[in-house]
C-alpha cells in the first residue's frame, strides 16, 4: 500500500510537466507524437509522467549538452 501511494505521488499531469519544463503544453504534446521529450503514459484518457522520468530526461539532456560543448571546445 505504501509503495502504491509513493508511485501515485510521483505522477505529473501534462500541464504540470509543461510548467516544470517552461514549455507550452502544445510543445509537450508535439514531442510526444514524435517520440521526443520525457516518456509519458496513459491512465485512462489522460497522459501522465513520472517525476523521476522527467528528471532523468532533463539530466540526459544536460549530459548531452555538456558533451557537445566539450567536443566543440576541442576543435
Amino acid at each position: 500500500m505504501e509503495v502504491e501511494v509513493l508511485l501515485m505521488n510521483d505522477l505529473l499531469t501534462l500541464v504540470e510537466v509543461a510548467t516544470r519544463l517552461r514549455v507550452p503544453e502544445a510543445t509537450l504534446r508535439y514531442w510526444r507524437t514524435r517520440g521526443e521529450g520525457p516518456t509519458g503514459f496513459k491512465v485512462g484518457r489522460r497522459v501522465v509522467y513520472r517525476a523521476t522520468t522527467v528528471d532523468q530526461w532533463l539530466a540526459e539532456l544536460e549530459r548531452k549538452s555538456s558533451e557537445r560543448e566539450s567536443t566543440a571546445g576541442n576543435r
